[in-house]
């Protein structure tokens, strides 16, 4: 077997770039070719800048982005501190001159890598992929009106931006949970040059995120003194008459081991502070 079948056959192990341009969909048919060459253009000068050879990327076209792979033996530190800013840099350069800036989402993930004629493809593409197109990486990159943000995953970032480097600060990086098709996943977000980013509020919480439910037939166990008396009591809660149990859900009957005093309110309305319950000689401080 040659090196090229092996190539096809084995998974590399690469970190795995994906780049979206915000709004694309609102380019028209003129304007998208020449946001497309400004993508190309900032990818390839922060290359250059950065001395990653061509012949150590794989670049795939997305259409409104860019899809790539940069080769295991170009330490993972250089792409995401000096690349990362030659990037930046020139994307600034790239704005000066349009009514509306082109505005970048990053992701960035390392994993194992299949290369095959019409591309790559792996989990690691797919996350990579995920994290770009989250709805918090487009929330964050409108609300602080930013040309660029990054968003890394967990693994990438406890493996290398935890240690930083040369252009690489961890305190200006925030944690989010984000929810993908493959599960929820932590990952971090940097905005380049800014501070770590205040959060936008995350998707609102589904049902299966609601909090369980208590069980609808409640067990008690008040304790007072120690030298109480325990007194089982059943009490059953449904005291309504017939003809009310017929227009209203029946309340399940409540089971109560008790130590000490016990009293039942319910439905009462007070129009005066009251208290409720007994009062001893040494009362204990109110907690507020």
């Amino acid at each position: 077997m040659d090196d090229d079948a092996m190539d096809v056959a084995e998974a590399r192990y690469e970190l795995v770039i994906s780049v979206d341009a915000r709004r694309s969909g609102e380019y028209d048919d003129v304007d998208k070719p020449r946001m497309r060459a400004r993508i190309y253009r900032v990818l390839e000068t922060a290359f250059t800048h950065a001395k990653v050879g061509r012949d150590a990327v794989h670049m795939e076209d997305r259409g409104d982005g860019v899809l790539l792979s940069v080769a295991g033996r170009i330490a993972v530190t250089r792409l995401l501190g000096l690349w990362l800013v030659e990037v930046h840099e020139k994307l600034r350069d790239e704005n000066r001159a349009l009514r509306v800036p082109l505005g970048l989402r990053v992701g960035m993930h390392v994993g194992p890598v299949r290369h095959d004629d019409r591309g790559i493809s792996g989990r690691a593409v797919d996350l990579a992929c995920r994290l770009a197109d989250s709805p918090v990486a487009r929330r964050l990159l409108d609300a602080e009106r930013a040309d660029l943000v990054l968003v890394v995953s967990d693994a990438l970032y406890e493996d290398v931006v935890s240690s930083g480097g040369k252009f690489i600060e961890p305190a200006h990086y925030a944690l989010a949970r984000l929810k993908i098709k493959e599960g929820d996943v932590n990952a971090w977000f940097h905005l380049p040059g800014r501070p770590a980013p205040v959060m936008p509020a995350g998707d609102p919480p589904t049902a299966a995120d609601a909090p369980p439910v208590a069980d609808a037939s409640p067990v008690a166990d008040t304790r007072v003194d120690d030298d109480a008396t325990a007194t089982d009591i059943d009490i059953d809660t449904d005291d309504a008459t017939e003809a009310e149990a017929d227009d209203r859900p029946r309340t399940p009957r409540a089971h109560y081991t008790v130590h000490g005093d016990m009293s039942q309110h319910s439905d009462n309305v007070y129009q005066q502070p009251v208290h409720i319950g007994r009062i001893t000689d040494s009362p204990r401080p109110r907690k507020d």
